[in-house]
């Protein structure tokens, strides 16, 4: 029977920092405005304007959004790497029968992430976080997610899913157990394995 298998994209299957560091600070940079870059990419995951909303008065937040993501793909795209494992996990995914990325970035932006990398997958979904997430997950059809943060934990059992947790972002194995993971792997170099489980 095909599977369908889902992965958030930050600091899961891409190490995001250096180039979402990189458009805060061009950012700071136009507006006059400190941001704190290094606190920033700490703490990814959660929506674009979540983090914005720290630095700049609500009012201009839309506009700060905007500028972001116009920005973002040529400083951030090429800066970003792979995750270990990466590709492996999402062709042991493809094998089964689907790998889906949904993640809480720009649908497009995140394409162009993947395409940079050559990392295999069948769907993209963007602007979706936790409940979003969870949403996506059932009308897809899933049965697994595979992600870095708690909220993806909390996705997965909303959607009454498995939940696969890898403490490659900001929060721990031990956080991500207590979020509901059906598993935590140390890296995403296990997951083919879990997978074939």
């Amino acid at each position: 029977m095909s599977r369908t298998i889902g992965f958030d994209l930050d600091m899961t299957l891409i190490d995001s920092r250096p180039g979402i560091r990189a458009v805060y600070e061009e950012l700071s940079r136009q507006t006059g405005v400190f941001i704190d870059a290094e606190l920033a990419v700490s703490r990814l995951g959660p929506p674009l304007t979540w983090e914005l909303e720290h630095w700049f008065p609500a009012e201009a937040v839309p506009e700060m959004f905007t500028r972001y993501r116009a920005m973002y793909p040529e400083i951030a795209v090429p800066r970003v790497l792979a995750m270990p494992g990466a590709a492996e996990a999402l062709e042991a995914a493809g094998r089964l029968g689907r790998a889906i990325v949904i993640t809480a970035k720009a649908g497009p932006n995140a394409a162009l992430h993947l395409d940079h990398l050559g990392l295999p997958h069948d769907a993209v979904i963007g602007d979706a976080w936790r409940e979003q997430k969870a949403e996506v997950l059932v009308r897809e059809g899933a049965d697994t997610y595979v992600g870095d943060h708690v909220h993806d934990m909390d996705a997965a059992r909303i959607a009454g899913v498995a939940g696969i947790g890898v403490p490659s972002g900001p929060c721990s194995a031990d956080e991500l157990r207590e979020a509901g993971a059906a598993h935590v792997v140390s890296s995403l170099l296990e997951v083919p394995a879990l997978l074939a489980a």
